[in-house]
This record gives C-alpha cells, structure tokens and sequence, in this order.
C-alpha cells in the first residue's frame, strides 16, 4: 500500500486521475483492453447513440412546443450548437483525466468518491437499463408490427424479442470488441443512409415547389400561443434528442490515440447529427403540414407512405435497424462504464475483469444485459425514465462544472486540448435555465428523481466508506468472486497481460490468486 501510495503521489503531478489516468495512458500493462476504436468507430458510437428511433418515430415534441415549424427549426439548430459546446468541454477533461467511465470518472476525480457514485448508481440503477429496454422494446415493435397489420403485437412477444435482442447483442460484445464496433459501424451508416433518403426525398419536394411550410410567413405563423414555459420545454426536448454525445469518453481508454480520435470524432459527429436532425425535419414539413405530423406516431413511416409508394416498407425497417444498433452502442458503452466503477472500488470488483483471451469486460456486459432484462419484466420502464431524465441532465452540468473547479484547483496540468472558458460558461448557462425551468414545471417528477439518487447515499457509506466489514460478508464475497470469476474464464487486466505472456491456453487458477481484487486507488476504493 506505501509503494502505491507514492506511486499515486507521482501521477498526480501529471493527472488529476491519480494512478489510473497514468495507466491508461501507459502501455506498461496496467489497463490490458485493447485499443481497437479508431476515428470511424468514434463516430459511429457518438453517432449510433444520438440517433435512435427519436428523430423516426416521434421528432414531434420540439414542433409541438414550438408552436411555429420556423421555430422548431431554430431550436434544432440552437441545441445541435449547444450539445457541440458541451462536447467540447467533455473532450477537454477526457484528454486530461484520460480514463473511461466518462462524467462518472470525471466528476469522482474532481470532486470526490460520494458525487462519482451518486452519478454510477443512479446509472446502474435506472439509466441505462431502462434506456435499453425502451429501445430494445421500440426494435421488436417495428420487428413485429407487419405480422400484425390489424392489430398492437401481443405484449409478451414484444418483450421476448427485445430480450432475445439484447442477448444476441451481449454474446456479441462479450466475443469480441471488433465485432461490437463493426456491427456499430454498419447499423449508424445503415441509419444515416435512411435519413439520407429522407433528407433527399425533402429536397425533391423543395424542387417541386412543396415548401408551403419553409416560406417565413409561413414557417413562423404560430399555430398556438407563443408561451415562454412551452418554449422552454422545446429546448429541453431537442436537448433529450442529442442525448448520447457524451458516450465515447466512456470508452477512452480503448481509442486508439484518444487525445487527437476524441477531439475529431466530435467535431465531425455532432455537426453531421445536428445537420441530418435540422434537414430531417425540413423534410417531414415538405410533405406534411404541422398537424399532420403531430398526429403521426410515426412520423417517418407516414412521411414513407406519403412519398415512397410501394417502397414505403424501407421506412420501418429503418427504424428497426436504427434502434438494433442502439441497444448495441448502449450495451458497449455502458459496460464499460460498470467496468470503470468496479475498478474504482465503487462496484462488486469482479465487474473489472476482462476475459483473458477476447479482452471484453465479459462481468460488466452480463451485468448490464441481465438489469436490462429485469428491467422488461416491469410495467413502469417509461415512468422510471421520467423520474431520472432531469438527474441524468443535472450531471451533465455537474460535470463541466467540475472543467472549471480543475482549471481553478490544478491550473497546471496537462491538458493537450485546451478550450475557452467561455464554452462551460454558455453551456452551464443555457443548463441552467432549463433546469430551473424542469423544477419549475415539474417538481414532482424532478423530485422523486433526485430521491431515487439520493438512496445511493447510504448504500455509498455502508458498502464503500465502511472498510471494516464482518468477516463472514468478506469471505461470502470473495467466494462470489471467485465463482463468478472461473465462470466466466476473467481475471484483473494487469494479470490478463501477465497471464498471455505466461501461456495464453494455460488453465486461469493456475497463475493469480483469482479471489483478490486490485488495490484500492484511494480511501473510497474499498475491495471484498
């Protein structure tokens, strides 16, 4: 423990991260998952994770707080420049605390082991299971819906393909991380290929003098009272669209250079999202007037029937691959965001093991597909995501915040990108105002959200802060482990590297005492 404690005293110099950023930077074996994400893959996960069947199935909500096509276009735009901003700072402290688990790791370094696992377990909890099971449940709809064209598909079979989904996709990424981030690749060009059609369709309606609804007159002719609270409400509906933006910097550690890939995976990302979002919806209005489009529960697939005749059939599938490809950006990212939890301390440690051959964080994948799983057998999935959509935007904040609070406690560390202070400042207070406005017009929901988060607290001093547990809790847990551990052939990355420079077909209990997790990273780190 005193070599480590003057092992974490050096890094610090350089990293605010301690010694886990100086190991994921490193190639001395301390971080063993493979670097196997480049600039295109980057893309395709910023890309693949903001798109999902949102701007498909339901691109409504902006317009219909809008009040004006006009400006529900300008709000798209407005948010698009928003999200780009707060990208920016994320890319920032993703280069300066060069370690994955995204604004979890980040807001744990900047301001302590009780706020990083506030933000891990309100995404272990709810987040992240509920957002796959939603989307999961969106893919099977569009799946099935055609075999039942008089009718709503039978709810258990609606749930028994989006499970079947979600397994197919975690055996997926438990194989192999090249496998994950090809199907990435392919299901985001697929998406962006669809919306491309859409977007060309709208063009050749411009040309055939369909922009009824583009004229200014027109576009800004209010079809319901213009309300500051609706306009609020609007922006907080486009700023739920680009939700995703932030979900590269969860698997920093696994960009092949990550101080020049991360920077330009987001320059080109949220620029290409923001513009297929803005034309997207300039397409739907060449074809359809604003009522008819908030009347639509899917607007694409109208838009499809309208324009594309016997073809209309494409718009469907679209929405299906779009969202398989969601489930599988989300499973990926998220793991590793479990991943980074556990070896932090702040989860059961075998969550931070890898396979010792494939190098998948194969714990964490099962853990993240069996929550989501329970997560389908309840009834009040979209309720849960109400409750903890204003808590997921409240770290958003927290966590460029927390840009300002290191540039302010350690002003000279190394920082290889290095943007204006003027971009956390719009971003926190454009985040601001639509926080105010959530509690404002939401308290209720806002707060059982914030209730739910702040279960956590006691969890936190009971399982992490608490470092003098009964004796007969250690060893049940070291058992767990080590069941847990043979089971899925998993060892502690530094011993995954050892372990194949030994013999990678030898047997797993025959070189590492499997039971003993790594050594604390600090006083919150806390092994069984």
């Amino acid at each position: 423990m005193e070599k480590g404690a003057r092992h974490r005293n050096n890094t610090e110099k350089n990293h605010p991260g301690g010694s886990e950023s100086q190991e994921a930077d490193s190639g001395g074996g301390g971080v063993a998952l493979k670097k196997e994400i480049g600039l295109v893959s980057g893309c395709a996960i910023i890309v693949g994770n903001i798109i999902g069947s949102g701007i498909f199935v339901s691109p409504k909500g902006v317009l219909e707080n809008a009040g004006s096509v006009g400006l529900a276009l300008i709000i798209w735009i407005v948010t698009g420049v928003i999200t780009a901003v707060g990208a920016l700072c994320y890319a920032e402290l993703g280069v300066t605390i060069p370690k994955s688990g995204g604004d979890y790791s980040y807001v744990k370094d900047i301001f302590g082991g009780l706020a990083g696992f506030l933000r891990l377990w309100i995404a272990v909890l709810v987040i992240y299971p509920t957002n796959q099971a939603v989307i999961a449940l969106t893919f099977s709809n569009y799946v099935l819906q055609p075999l039942f064209p008089t009718c709503f598909p039978p709810e258990s079979g609606l749930r028994l393909l989006a499970a079947l989904c979600l397994l197919l996709l975690t055996w997926v990424n438990c194989s192999s991380v090249r496998w994950a981030t090809r199907v990435q690749d392919i299901f985001t060009a697929g998406k962006l290929l669809a919306l491309g059609l859409i977007i060309i369709m709208g063009v050749v309606q411009i040309c055939k003098g369909q922009y009824f609804w583009l004229e200014p007159k027109n576009a800004f002719d209010n079809f319901q009272e213009p309300d500051i609270g609706l306009i609020a409400l609007a922006f907080l509906q486009g700023s739920f669209a680009y939700g995703g933006w932030n979900f590269l910097n969860y698997v920093t550690e696994e960009l092949v250079d990550p101080y020049k890939n991360l920077p330009r995976a987001i320059f080109i990302s949220i620029p290409l999202v923001t513009f297929v979002y803005v034309f997207a919806n300039v397409a739907y209005v060449t074809a359809m007037s604003p009522q008819e489009l908030l009347a639509s529960n899917a607007v694409a697939v109208t838009f499809g029937e309208k324009l594309l005749g016997v073809m209309a059939w494409i718009m469907p599938i679209s929405v299906a691959l779009s969202t398989f490809g969601g489930v599988n950006g989300s499973l990926f990212t998220s793991s590793r965001l479990f991943f980074a939890g556990a070896r932090e301390g702040h989860l059961p440690s075998v969550l931070a093991m890898i396979h010792v051959k494939r190098c998948t964080p194969i714990p964490a994948l099962l853990f993240t597909c069996i929550s989501t799983l329970l997560m389908l057998v309840t009834s009040d999935i979209y309720t849960l995501i109400n409750y903890v959509g204003f808590i997921n935007y409240l770290f958003y904040g927290v966590t460029v915040a927390g840009q300002i609070v290191l540039r302010w406690k350690k002003p000279d560390i190394n920082r290889p990108i290095k943007v204006s202070l003027l971009f956390p400042i719009i971003y926190l207070l454009f985040w601001a105002f639509l926080l105010v406005f959530s509690l404002w017009s939401e308290p209720v929901v806002c707060g059982i959200g914030l209730a739910i988060m702040v279960t956590g607290v006691p969890v936190y001093f009971l399982g992490i802060y608490w470092q003098h547990k009964p004796r007969c809790f250690n060893k049940f847990i070291e058992l767990l482990t080590l069941v847990s551990q043979k089971m899925c052939v998993v060892v502690y990355p530094k011993e995954a590297e050892d372990l194949k420079m030994k013999d990678g077909n030898q047997d797993v209990e025959q070189h590492q005492p499997i039971c003993q997790p790594p050594a604390s990273k600090d006083k919150d780190a806390v092994g069984p």
